[in-house]
């Protein structure tokens, strides 16, 4: 491995747990977009140009303001009993799946083999994805739009019908 890439690991995965550790939400947001340039440093390690462009508009300028618009928006005072029994349960439990899914999916990677010759791929140009998601997947790209959408809004009518919220208001 060369040493952009190990780089580029360790940042992308520093970034991410301190993010998820985190208990200020806009630090959690500004670490998720270091985390997500860490991955469209990726693609354009592994020459996928397109994909990283695209991270970087989607990710990063995009995803990552409506996420601060949305904490900025609906955000609560923070209540004096930041740790009880029950963060530290959920804490537990995330520990475990993650550790889970961890194991699961360095099992797979270590047991399946890899093709012991060179496969050449098809040339994928801006102009064949472009086409593809106009034409071939646009209704599955018009789904997940309105799905994202509707979830940035749900939460939004959550956080701001919540009784917290309207005791402090």
């Amino acid at each position: 491995m060369n040493a952009t890439l190990l780089i580029t690991i360790g940042v992308t995965l520093i970034s991410s747990a301190v993010a998820l550790s985190l208990r200020n939400l806009i630090h959690s947001v500004l670490l998720l977009v270091i985390t997500w340039i860490g991955i469209c440093a990726f693609y354009l390690i592994f020459n996928a140009e397109f994909i990283a462009f695209t991270q970087l508009l989607v990710y990063v300028g995009a995803i990552s303001m409506v996420a601060l618009f949305a904490v900025l928006l609906t955000r609560v005072a923070p209540s004096t009993n930041q740790r009880n029994k029950q963060s530290v349960t959920r804490f537990i439990y995330a520990l475990i799946t993650g550790l889970s899914l961890f194991s699961l999916m360095a099992f797979a990677v270590l047991h399946t083999d890899s093709p012991k010759e060179k496969v050449e791929a098809l040339p994928a140009t801006v102009y064949s994805i472009g086409k593809a998601l106009t034409e071939e997947y646009a209704p599955a790209l018009m789904i997940t739009g309105s799905l994202l959408t509707l979830a940035i809004l749900g939460s939004v009518l959550l956080a701001a019908h919540s009784p917290q919220s309207k005791e402090n208001s």
